[in-house]
């Protein structure tokens, strides 16, 4: 039998509450055990590219995101040290003598990898961050200080998350897409990126920009507005725009809500004028 059989069939055994944290026996827990490990040789993960670039050239691998589900389910919370403090948790944090091997680096007094989590090789990451179980860090990247990389978001190879930049997890429902970053891109400082937007490869980001399905993305380059997605090759940046509340009694002189404003990465950025004169078209 395969891993992921192992994994589906646990999975309707708990759905089924024929299984439990205190019930799963050594078997289960083996097979669990087994899944971190693949999670953390790269041989699992919870999305992987089709081809091309693009939510569409993504699939999702529902097994994995289950796998990861019945890692908090079927365990029992302890209490684990980490330096000097002890926390409580059912995952322990990941082991790290290879990354030395393949050219990668987490410095001291606050890198956080949890079990399951995947470091690629010649990737950096600065204290403090934190990589949860069933992320994907490419090879060559920089995870800086203050960054979080969730549950099950897949961020790709030479992309730099500038310092406190959030990349959210999405673990539930099991067949919707996490976050992912696509290869080469830039996300600058406290930048935000969550509920499974798309960022397509070699995009440049602002700093401070909200990347999520909720905002729309104005991509002067097709000229459409888009949802949830961030076409290859793009620069972006944050901006407010009018908002139709704005013509409620309450909101004298109008009401704004954010958007993004998407150019070609290779464009000068834009003046004001033009930019304003975009959005109000």
């Amino acid at each position: 039998m395969s891993l992921q059989t192992d994994v589906d069939d646990l999975w309707e055994r708990y759905r089924n509450d024929e299984v439990s944290a205190e019930t799963v026996g050594s078997g289960g827990l083996g097979t669990l055990d087994e899944f971190l490990t693949a999670l953390e040789t790269g041989d699992a993960r919870a999305a992987e590219p089709l081809g091309g670039s693009g939510p569409d050239a993504w699939t999702v691998n529902e097994w994995v995101k289950r796998g990861v589900l019945l890692n908090f389910g079927l365990r029992e919370t302890q209490g684990r040290s980490y330096g000097d403090v002890t926390y409580y948790d059912v995952l322990p944090l990941r082991d790290t003598e290879d990354l030395g091997a393949r050219g990668t680096r987490n410095t001291p007094d606050g890198t956080v990898i949890r079990r399951g989590g995947y470091l690629g090789d010649d990737c950096i990451m600065m204290s403090p961050s934190f990589v949860n179980v069933g992320a994907r860090v490419g090879d060559g990247t920089l995870v800086d200080s203050c960054d979080v990389v969730g549950s099950c978001a897949q961020i790709g190879a030479d992309v730099k998350l500038g310092a406190n930049t959030l990349v959210g997890g999405v673990l539930e429902p099991v067949e919707d897409a996490p976050v992912v970053v696509e290869d080469g891109v830039s996300l600058g400082a406290g930048c935000r990126v969550t509920s499974g937007f798309h960022v397509g490869e070699n995009s440049i980001v602002g700093e401070n920009t909200l990347l999520t399905p909720r905002i729309p993305v104005y991509d002067l380059v097709e000229e459409e507005i888009l949802y949830g997605h961030l076409p290859a090759e793009r620069r972006a940046f944050q901006r407010m725009v009018e908002s139709s509340v704005g013509d409620h009694d309450l909101f004298e002189g109008g009401a704004y809500k954010p958007a993004v404003v998407a150019t070609d990465v290779e464009e000068e950025t834009l003046d004001a004028t033009r930019r304003e004169e975009a959005l109000r078209e």
